[in-house]
């Protein structure tokens, strides 16, 4: 090993240890969770589409840590202690951020010390309200209404309204065995939207699917989706 170690030159044994303890360095151990939150209630959301950015400034070059927000609406990031500033990349989510004030826009500060809960509050487009399923003879339907939260001059129409259907728990446009789609201009009554899709044949076999509706606004990449529903065949 050391006649070996005679050969290395300088510059590599520097970086060897730097390397060394820049490893050694501890691992972060504080968790920032939380949901993305109208009201207090969780906006579903497309499995890795919509993420936050936090910015820890002070520490060499700024670059931001990626928290991916989960269908439910939770975000979860193990960090350092410290302060951070959490913002959604511009253009992301089915909704609107909210600005505190003109100094801190859409920037919501964080002072982590330790695990800490924090939800983001934001204004959707629309909320899927009381979706209702029902599952059988190889179907599966749904049955829902959509309440308009934005009114005033940003508000955006419905440009479909899709059932998707899956046989794990990961269901969205990506990953789905069946869906039906209504478009926005063949809805009458946003109280009274229904949509019902065929099943196929499931190899292996099971006798349920996980379903969950999901709504796309004009203009709006990101859709707003129900909880995801485990529904008997």
């Amino acid at each position: 090993m050391k006649t070996r170690f005679h050969f290395i030159p300088i510059l590599a044994i520097m970086i060897l240890f730097a390397s060394c303890e820049k490893d050694n360095y501890p691992a972060p151990k504080s968790v920032l969770s939380g949901q993305i939150v109208y009201n207090g209630e969780p906006i579903g959301v497309e499995y890795n589409q919509v993420r936050l950015q936090l910015w820890q400034p002070g520490f060499g070059k700024l670059a931001a840590i990626d928290a991916q927000v989960a269908q439910d609406g939770s975000y979860s990031a193990m960090l350092f202690n410290g302060n951070y500033k959490m913002v959604f990349p511009k253009g992301r989510g089915p909704f609107k951020t909210l600005e505190k004030d003109a100094t801190a826009k859409d920037t919501l500060f964080v002072k982590l010390e330790g695990n800490q809960t924090v939800d983001v509050e934001v204004m959707p487009y629309y909320m899927i309200r009381t979706p209702q399923f029902n599952g059988g003879e190889s179907k599966v339907s749904v049955a829902l209404k959509l309440e308009k939260i934005i009114k005033d001059v940003n508000a955006k129409d419905v440009e479909r309204v899709t059932l998707y259907v899956n046989k794990t728990e990961f269901v969205s446009r990506s990953t789905n065995i069946a869906t039906a789609e209504i478009p926005g201009g063949d809805i009458k009554d946003l109280n009274a939207i229904s949509l019902t899709t065929n099943v196929p044949a499931l190899m292996p076999t099971q006798n349920y699917v996980f379903a969950r509706v999901g709504v796309k606004i004009k203009d709006v990449e990101d859709m707003v989706f129900s909880p995801v529903q485990k529904v008997q065949l």
